[in-house]
C-alpha cells in the first residue's frame, strides 16, 4: 500500500493543478445537485423496540388529528402579588387580550381558555394559570414573525402587570450554537501558524479541510430527500470532518517538511510523504469510520444516520489528503516554510534543519523525561487518571429538560412557573394508554386506582377515540421529569400497576410520554455502551494489530482510551452532576448526565485517540524497523511526530472549549467541557506520556508478534518497509539523494 500512496502522492504533485481543479468541480457540481435536492426531512427521534415508542405508534394510529409532530408552546401567568386570578377581572381580561392576539398568530391552530370549566389550567391557589398555543406546522415552519408574534403577545399581558413566560419550539426561537466554531478556527490558525512558522503553510490544512467539509456536507443534504437525512444529521459529519481534514493535512504537510529537509526534491518529498504518512492516515481513518459506523449498534436511527454520515465525511477527508493535500504542496511552493527557515538556505528555500541550531526539540526532551523514570511516571499518569474517572461510579443518566436552561431564558422561566403553582411533576406528566374494547371504562378505573398513589399528584380525564378501543389518561409526578424519583415511579407503573390492570381487566396499558420517552431513551443508550465498546475496540484492536503487527501496542492503545475517557466522563460528573466549579463554566443547575455523552463521547474520541496513537506510534515503529534500538526508536517518534501530535490536540481542545464556553444551553456547554477533557487527557496523558513510559519498560517485547500469529497476519507495511525497497530498486534509496533534481516550474 505504502507503495501505491507513494505512486499517487507523485502523481498528484505533478498533476497539481488538475487535481485542484478536479476537487473544486466536485464541490461546485455537489452543490449544485444540493441545491435542486428536495427539503431535508424533520428528525426521526423514533425509538424501536421500547414501550413508549409503541405507545407513540397507537396514538398515530388512533388519533391521527393529534398530530405528534406539530407544535405547542405553554403561556404562563402568575400575579405579582399572590392573589387569585380568578377574582380579579382586570387579570382576566388582560390574559383575555393575550389569547386574542395568539389566535391572531401565523399558523396557529386553536389558544385553549385558562379559565374554561374543569379546564384545570389555574393552579390550586389561583396565582398561576397557563394556556396552550396548538401551531399547524412543525420545527422546519418555525419563523422569526411566528416568534415575534409571540413575545408581543406576552407583553400585551405584563403590561398589565402579570409575570408572563413561555415555553416550546417556538418560545426557544432558533437555538444559538455561540462563537465555538469560529474560535476553533481562529485558534487552529494561531497553532498552525506557531507549527509551521508560515502563513502560507498554516492555510493549507485550513484550506483543504474546509474544501473536503464542504463536499461531505453538500453530498448529505444531496441525498437528504432520498436517504432522510435532516439537517441534525449533518452536526457530526461537519464536526469530525473538519476536525480529521485538517489533522490528517497537518501530518501529511509536516512529514513533506521533513522529507525536503531530508534533501529530497519537492516530487520526490510528496511522495514520499504521502507513502508513509499517508498510509498511517488511511489506517487512522478506519479507526474513526469503524467508531462512528459503530453507532448503528444502539439501535436509534437517528443516531445511526448520523453516524455514518460523519463516517462518510471521514472518508472524503481521507481521500482528500491523499490528493488534494500534496497538490497543495506542489501549488505552494517553497513558501511551505517560513521566511527565517528559507533564509538557511536562500538557493533552494529548503532549510538544512527544522529545530534550533545545536537544540533538541521539546518532543525530545520530553520522551528523554519521561524514559529516565518510566515506572515512575506510568503509576502516577494512572492513578491520576483513576482518580478523576472516580466520579463515573455515581453517574445518573438523562435528558435535559427546561430545568437545565439558563435562569434569564423564558424557557427556564416558565418551567419554573408551572413547578411553583401545579408541582415539579407538571412538567412531566406521564401517559396511559389503554387499549381495550371498553377503553373509557378501564381508563376511568385507572385513573382512580392511579390518582390515588403517593408518587402522583393528580391525573386529567381520559381522552377516548371515537371507537372507544383506545383511551389515554395524564399522570402528574410529584417530582421532576429528569428527577430519579421520577424513572423509579415509571418502572413500578411499568413493572407493576400495569400487569395488575392487565390481569384485572384485559386491556394493554402502555406508559409513555416525553418524560417516559425520556428513559427509555437513557436506558437504551445505557445498554448499548457495552456492546458499542467490545464492537469498537475491538475492531480497532484487530485494525491496530495489522498496523503495528504487535499485540501490546493495540492493547495499551485501547486500555488507555477507556482510562482517558473513564476521567473526562468523571470531570463531566463532577461539574454537572456534583455541582463542582459548575459556576466557574457557567452551569446555573447540575442535574443527570445526558444519556447519549458517554456512546458520544466514545465514538468522538475513539476516533481522535487512535488518529494521535497512529500517527506517534507508526513514527516509533518505523524507527525500529529501520534498525533503532526501542528507546531510541520513542525518542525518534517525538522527536519527528510530537509537535505535530501537540498542534493537533491543541486545535481539537480549542474548539470543544470554544463550545463550552460560548454556548448558552447547558447541553452544549457539556458536550464542549467532556470533549475537551477528554481530547486533553488522552493526548497528553495517554499519548505523550503513558505510551512512552510503558514503551520504555516492555522495551522490544512491545514489537514482537506470536509467530502462529505473524504468519497469518497480513503485512500492510505502515512503516514504509517495501517503499523503501521499491525506492532503492529504482535509485532513489538514501545513497541516491545527491542526484535528485528539483522539478521544472516550482519556485
Amino acid at each position: 500500500m505504502a507503495t501505491f500512496l507513494y505512486k499517487l502522492g507523485r502523481l498528484s504533485f505533478r498533476r497539481r493543478w488538475w487535481v485542484a481543479l478536479l476537487w473544486l468541480a466536485l464541490l461546485f457540481g455537489i452543490s449544485g445537485v444540493a441545491a435542486s435536492a428536495g427539503t431535508p426531512p424533520e428528525d426521526d427521534f423514533a425509538l424501536p423496540g421500547t414501550e413508549a415508542q409503541e405507545a407513540f405508534d397507537v396514538m398515530e394510529e388512533q388519533f391521527p388529528q393529534a398530530n405528534a409532530e406539530n407544535l405547542e408552546s405553554r403561556v404562563v401567568f402568575q400575579t405579582p402579588d399572590g392573589s387569585s386570578l380568578l377574582d380579579s377581572s382586570e387579570y382576566q381580561s388582560a390574559i383575555a387580550d393575550v389569547r386574542g392576539e395568539l389566535e391572531q398568530g401565523d399558523l396557529v391552530a386553536s389558544v385553549t381558555d385558562p379559565f374554561a370549566p374543569e379546564s384545570g389550567s389555574v393552579s390550586a391557589e389561583g396565582d398561576t394559570a397557563y394556556l396552550s398555543v396548538s401551531y399547524d406546522a412543525t420545527w422546519a415552519d418555525i419563523t422569526p414573525e411566528m416568534r415575534d408574534q409571540l413575545i408581543d403577545a406576552m407583553d400585551t399581558g405584563r403590561d398589565a402587570g402579570l409575570t408572563v413566560e413561555a415555553d416550546g419550539e417556538v418560545a426557544m426561537g432558533e437555538m444559538e450554537m455561540g462563537g465555538g466554531e469560529v474560535i476553533g478556527i481562529v485558534v487552529a490558525a494561531i497553532v498552525l501558524i506557531i507549527t509551521f512558522g508560515s502563513l502560507v503553510a498554516a492555510g493549507l490544512p485550513l484550506l483543504t479541510a474546509l474544501v473536503g467539509v464542504g463536499v461531505a456536507m453538500m453530498g448529505i443534504a444531496a441525498l437528504s430527500s432520498t436517504l432522510g437525512l435532516s439537517e441534525t444529521t449533518g452536526i457530526l459529519a461537519m464536526m469530525i470532518g473538519l476536525a480529521v481534514g485538517i489533522d490528517y493535512a497537518l501530518f501529511i504537510a509536516s512529514r513533506y517538511r521533513a522529507e525536503l529537509v531530508e534533501g529530497h526534491s519537492r516530487e520526490e518529498a510528496a511522495g514520499r510523504a504521502v507513502g508513509t504518512a499517508g498510509s498511517a492516515v488511511v489506517f487512522a481513518g478506519l479507526t474513526v469510520i469503524i467508531a462512528l459506523a459503530g453507532l448503528a449498534v444502539v439501535n436509534v436511527p437517528l443516531l445511526t444516520k448520523m453516524g455514518f454520515a460523519a463516517a462518510g465525511a471521514v472518508a472524503v477527508a481521507v481521500v482528500l489528503a491523499l490528493t488534494l493535500v500534496p497538490a497543495a504542496l506542489g501549488i505552494v511552493g517553497k513558501r511551505i516554510f517560513g521566511r527565517k527557515l528559507r533564509k538557511q538556505n536562500p538557493e533552494t528555500g529548503v532549510p538544512h534543519s527544522l529545530n534550533k541550531p545545536g537544540r533538541e526539540n521539546g518532543g525530545t526532551r520530553w520522551a528523554r523525561a519521561v524514559l529516565r523514570r518510566p515506572a515512575l511516571v506510568l503509576a502516577a499518569s494512572v492513578v491520576g487518571l483513576g482518580v478523576l474517572a472516580v466520579p463515573v461510579a455515581s453517574m445518573e443518566q438523562g435528558l435535559p429538560d427546561n430545568g437545565t436552561q439558563p435562569e434569564d431564558t423564558t424557557l427556564r422561566k416558565s418551567y419554573d412557573l408551572l413547578s411553583e403553582g401545579f408541582g415539579a411533576g407538571f412538567n412531566g406528566p406521564l401517559m396511559m394508554v389503554i387499549e381495550s374494547e371498553n377503553a373509557e371504562q378501564v381508563a376511568s378505573d385507572v385513573s382512580e386506582r392511579i390518582g390515588g398513589m403517593e408518587e402522583i399528584l393528580a391525573t386529567a380525564p381520559p381522552n377516548v377515540n371515537p371507537e372507544g378501543t383506545v383511551a389515554t389518561v395524564l399522570a402528574f409526578p410529584t417530582t421532576g421529569p429528569s428527577d430519579h424519583d421520577t424513572t423509579v415511579l415509571v418502572n413500578h407503573l411499568r413493572n407493576d400497576i400495569a400487569p395488575q390492570i392487565e390481569s384485572d381487566t384485559g386491556a394493554n396499558v402502555l406508559v409513555s410520554g416525553t418524560t417516559a420517552a425520556n428513559i427509555d431513551f437513557s436506558k437504551v443508550m445505557s445498554d448499548a455502551l457495552v456492546p458499542y465498546l467490545i464492537l469498537v475496540v475491538g475492531l480497532a484492536f484487530v485494525l491496530l494489530v495489522l498496523v503495528f503487527r504487535s499485540l501490546v501496542v493495540p492493547l495499551k492503545a485501547a486500555l488507555g482510551f477507556l482510562l482517558s475517557v473513564l476521567a473526562a466522563l468523571g470531570i463531566v460528573v463532577a461539574i454537572f452532576q456534583w455541582g463542582w466549579a459548575a459556576s466557574l463554566v457557567g452551569v446555573e443547575s447540575t442535574g443527570p448526565i445526558m444519556s447519549m455523552m458517554p456512546i458520544f463521547m466514545v465514538g468522538v474520541i475513539f476516533g481522535l485517540a487512535m488518529d494521535y496513537e497512529v500517527f506517534l506510534v507508526t513514527r516509533m515503529r518505523e524507527a525500529y524497523v529501520h534498525g533503532e534500538d526501542p528507546r531510541q526508536a520513542v525518542v525518534t517518534g517525538f522527536n519527528l511526530n510530537a509537535r505535530v501530535v501537540t498542534a493537533a490536540a491543541a486545535i481539537m481542545i480549542s474548539v470543544f472549549a470554544g463550545f463550552a464556553v460560548t454556548g448558552g444551553d447547558a447541553m452544549i456547554k457539556m458536550m464542549g467541557i467532556g470533549l475537551a477533557a477528554a481530547v486533553l487527557l488522552d493526548a497528553f496523558v495517554v499519548r505523550m506520556t503513558i505510551v512512552p513510559a510503558l514503551l520504555g519498560l516492555i522495551g522490544e517485547r512491545a514489537w514482537v508478534l506470536p509467530r502462529w500469529l505473524d504468519r497469518i497476519v497480513p503485512n500492510v507495511d505502515v512503516e514504509g518497509e517495501s517503499l523503501e525497497r521499491y525506492l532503492e530498486a529504482n535509485g532513489k534509496g538514501r545513497a541516491s539523494l545527491s542526484k535528485e533534481r528539483e522539478p521544472a516550474g516550482v519556485s
